[in-house]
């Protein structure tokens, strides 16, 4: 059977998403530690440290390049194959990208030239500055982007016009600095810290696994792996806070992602699970099989109170009026009343009769914050899929918890000597790379996939944003772009092991 529209531009958006964020977090966290490989150059003079810098930061460049030709795609992406979004939110959402491509892009592209080809030809103290400029430029990128996704997430700042059928954006600092936008911008450029440190300890233990550049390879990993330790212990901290805010502002995504159906005091935290597929909403099926469970651990992560009420999917669904929790048909009812209210308005104004618009205009704002379930055929619509959100969130648990270990065991190996004879080691962290990507991309999952049906959390579904183009167009364009995405993926594998498997050049230690 044929996927619908919005399956396709689902997929197709998800697949350049997610092709994407290959690319940034290598840059944001390879770039941090070729930054402080460049300062220990600076400040010591030793050549082998230039040498040193010079190789990680070719990779860097292959990497950073590739990145920029995705993400370009992917903003281009809201045009056209989410115009109705673009239409309807497009003065808030744009404002954040814009910004991005104006000032951060602007700034890291202009000292990318500097760093790369101004080795001979500026101070070093010039130099250096235009190394964390770049990668400055870089994380500032990334936090305008961050700001627009998490407005998607925790839509603020904005009213709507009835006149024009958008919302405006009315408070800027609202959406910049919403505490949904500054959790996620730390929690994901740290974690991109840490996928960075194990790219590096994984390539230097390749040049250990080949006898070769010991000197290069330790004193990269010890470096690297401070940097790990630092992120992944800032990573949990963050991560904390995300949950936090998930709970408050998200209470759905957080039920989804414990596969948790019923409410309950004094919520359990599940470690590990397997959900049981046949439970739903409207049954008495277990909802997780052969769990591994903290008790009461989930109520006090999300609230501080081991005993508080943790809200479950059937409680979002059909309503608990204990907890004071409105039912999404009820919520489908006000939304439905507010989008007659703006027709009835919008009718009003084109006749001139104003004691209509005003009675319309009153009726728009009483139900107001539920308009976008209004688009909604059926409650069980607002339910995310759940193994998915749930098995992400495990796996990027999982993985982190991997990685504390990982950082502090190769730290601690590589200052004992052992990582230089261990041949098992040195394989483990090369594969570590990959188990770093997949912990990077478990989170993105979680992100994007727990807050479906939403577009934009409570104002509008994805059904209602997609633009009206034939299947077949997105269908066509999401192979072509999965065609060029591999082409370019594996162009980028290729040229980064054949720089790796070349190792530092003799030139890279050449004097200014």
């Amino acid at each position: 059977m044929d996927l619908s529209l919005i399956d396709w531009s689902r997929a197709q958006f998800a697949l350049t998403a997610m092709f994407h964020w290959i690319f940034v977090p290598l840059t944001l966290g390879l770039g941090l530690i070729m930054c402080i490989f460049a300062t220990i150059h600076y400040r010591t003079g030793d050549e082998k440290w230039k040498r040193l810098t010079k190789f990680w930061l070719k990779l860097f460049g292959i990497n950073f390049a590739i990145g920029v030709a995705t993400g370009i795609i992917l903003e281009f992406e809201f045009g056209t194959n989410w115009s109705n979004y673009s239409y309807f939110v497009g003065d808030i959402f744009g404002a954040p990208l814009a910004i991005e491509g104006i000032v951060a892009f602007f700034l890291e592209a202009t000292f990318i030239g500097v760093l790369f080809f101004g080795w001979n030809r500026v101070s070093k103290g010039f130099h250096l500055a235009s190394a964390w400029l770049t990668v400055g430029g870089a994380t500032l990128s990334a936090w305008w982007i961050l700001v627009a996704n998490s407005w998607m997430q925790f839509p603020a700042g904005m009213d709507f016009n009835p006149d024009t059928a958008r919302n405006e954006l009315t408070n800027f600092w609202e959406v910049a600095l919403s505490p949904v936008a500054v959790n996620k911008f730390f929690h994901t450029v740290i974690s991109s810290w840490m996928l960075g440190a194990a790219f590096v300890i994984g390539i230097s233990c390749y040049f250990l696994l080949k006898k070769r550049e010991q000197w290069f390879a330790l004193n990269s990993i010890k470096t690297a792996t401070i940097v790990g330790i630092v992120a992944i212990l800032l990573a949990i901290l963050t991560g904390h806070t995300s949950a936090q805010r998930v709970a408050k502002y998200q209470p759905m995504k957080l039920a989804a992602m414990e596969a948790l159906y019923e409410g309950k005091n004094g919520a359990e935290l599940v470690g590990f699970g397997i959900v049981n597929p046949k439970k739903t909403v409207d049954n008495d099926e277990r909802e997780i099989c052969y769990k591994i469970a903290f008790p009461k651990m989930l109520s006090w992560i999300a609230t501080y109170d081991a005993n508080a009420f943790i809200p479950g999917i059937k409680d979002l669904v059909y309503g608990n009026e204990e907890q004071g929790i409105v039912s999404v048909n009820e919520r489908m009812e006000n939304g439905k009343n507010a989008q007659e209210a703006l027709k009835n308005y919008r009718t009003a104004k084109k006749e001139g009769d104003v004691e209509a618009m005003d009675l319309a205009k009153a009726d728009l704002q009483k139900d107001m914050k539920d308009f976008g379930y209004g688009f909604l055929k059926d409650a069980k619509e607002s339910i995310p899929p759940v193994s998915l959100t749930f098995y992400a969130f495990r796996i990027m648990i999982i993985l982190a918890g991997y990685f504390l270990v990982f950082f502090i065991a190769y730290w601690f190996f590589s200052k004992k000597g052992t990582l230089v004879k261990s041949k098992f080691l040195q394989i483990v962290a090369l594969i570590s790379i990959l188990l770093a990507y997949i912990c990077s991309q478990a989170g993105w999952v979680v992100t994007e996939v727990g807050r479906q049906p939403w577009a934009i959390q409570n104002v509008l579904p994805v059904g209602a944003s997609v633009s009206k183009i034939p299947t077949a167009s997105v269908q066509l364009t999401f192979f072509v772009f999965l065609a060029v995405f591999s082409i370019l993926l594996i162009a980028e594998i290729g040229i980064m092991v054949k720089s790796i498997k070349k190792g530092p050049s003799v030139d890279d230690g050449e004097n200014y």
